[in-house]
């Protein structure tokens, strides 16, 4: 399953910053049929932690060699230190492998887990409900653990997590005589700077047709698609339909195209070749720009009004039928630690989950602060079972967005979220 409309050649190296998050967070792919969901299950939370001398199998869907060699040596060094032997390995396809380890009854004992995939492991009891036995449970960002709580039950610890920010080639920007006074913080004036800088040769802003991009202005009018507790689709609300309108005025008056009516993958190629002065991105970004197009200037900002934008992130789940999970436990607290997670960060440029790494990581990326400070009013994506094939439903409806009715596209995806939820 797939988050982001971005080239295969791409794909891989993309996931990386949480937004594996998002690689498989949205799951831009529906999964058979219909908004069904999975049968139910349970995972109890208070039943003794099991404890055994086996080793522990991690498994992880890396982006690059940094990343798995970053995770490797953490685990190495709690190995160490623990005496319980450990090793990493890399899945070519982590929700394919998650789920062949689960049927086969030997599934990993820690593993990365999107938010898509938590409510069926969740209901199904596949894996252990942890989160309320973190030593550091306090430490997280709160959004984030909403992101991994289901029937008010903090499952898994965040490992890392991503956002959305406004991009802005800085050389475009000069060009259309714009300063730092000019980046903008309402509606207006982004319609304002977005028609300064389009010119013959780029578009002013340009974004992924998908709510895992749109949906940052949905936010940003205060909309969601549920209410705060999950349980009631609140798709169709004016807020919703403001955020959709706007970007529709953008896209009416040329100033704002969909990546895929330039020809390129994502928002970010299109920026990357030049073709937008903006994006909506998230921090995923910054390794692909340096890669791909070095030569790229830019700055990132908070999106604009609001404050609103959208969250992505994976946890790190434990199998309810790990022999180990005393241990289990304990590499993860080790792994979500401040210094461990200070070192990733170094490493393959995740940003922390964790509060106690805010400050030490703003410091060393001052480029890249909008990202972190978004953290406090960022929405995550629905993480009920069954809600992702709605998502895909409502991403097919996007490209169209132009001329289509913001209000229609909504109702539709209201009554679809509203079916799963009820179910």
């Amino acid at each position: 399953m797939q988050r982001r409309r971005v080239p295969a050649r791409k794909s891989a190296r993309l996931l990386a910053f949480g937004a594996i998050a998002a690689a498989t967070a949205l799951g831009l792919t529906a999964c058979g049929s219909g908004f069904s969901s999975s049968p139910s299950g349970s995972g109890s939370s208070d039943a003794p932690l099991t404890s055994s001398n086996d080793a522990l199998s991690v498994l992880i869907g890396s982006s690059s060699s940094a990343e798995k060699n970053a995770v490797d040596g953490a685990v190495a060094d709690w190995s160490k230190s623990s005496g319980t032997k450990a090793t990493v390995s890399v899945a070519s396809d982590l929700p394919q492998q998650l789920s062949q380890g689960f049927a086969s009854g030997k599934p990993a004992d820690v593993f990365y887990l999107s938010t898509d995939q938590l409510a069926g492991y969740a209901k199904n009891g596949s894996i252990l409900a942890y989160g309320d036995r973190l030593k550091n449970k306090g430490d997280f960002f709160p959004t984030l653990v909403q992101s991994f709580t289901v029937d008010k039950t903090f499952y898994c610890a965040p490992k890392d997590f991503s956002t959305l920010g406004l991009i802005i080639n800085t050389d475009q920007w000069k060009q259309a005589g714009l300063t730092d006074a000019d980046v903008p913080t309402t509606w207006d004036q982004l319609a304002t700077v977005a028609k300064k800088l389009t010119t013959n040769g780029h578009v002013g802003l340009a974004l992924s047709p998908q709510y895992a991009r749109v949906g940052a202005f949905m936010a940003e009018a205060g909309g969601s698609l549920t209410n705060a507790a999950g349980t009631t689709a609140t798709v169709d609300s004016k807020e919703n339909a403001a955020g959709l309108t706007y970007l529709q005025s953008l896209l009416k008056s040329g100033d704002a195209k969909f990546s895929t009516d330039l020809g390129t993958g994502w928002g970010g190629e299109s920026f990357g070749k030049g073709q937008a002065a903006m994006t909506i991105e998230g921090n995923w970004i910054t390794g692909a720009l340096t890669t791909d197009y070095p030569s790229i200037k830019y700055t990132v900002a908070e999106m604009p009004a609001g404050k609103g934008t959208l969250q992505f992130t994976n946890c790190w789940g434990i199998a309810k039928d790990s022999p180990n999970q005393k241990a289990a436990l304990a590499l993860v607290e080790k792994l979500t630690s401040t210094s461990d997670q200070l070192s990733f960060a170094k490493q393959f440029g995740v940003m922390p989950s964790v509060k106690s790494a805010a400050d030490t990581w703003k410091s060393d990326n001052p480029n890249l602060a909008a990202f972190l400070d978004s953290a406090d009013f960022a929405k995550g994506v629905p993480n009920q079972d069954g809600t992702a094939p709605v998502i895909a439903d409502f991403d097919s409806k996007m490209a169209g967005l132009k001329t289509a009715d913001p209000e229609t596209i909504l109702q539709a995806t209201q009554k679809n979220l509203q079916a799963v939820l009820t179910k």
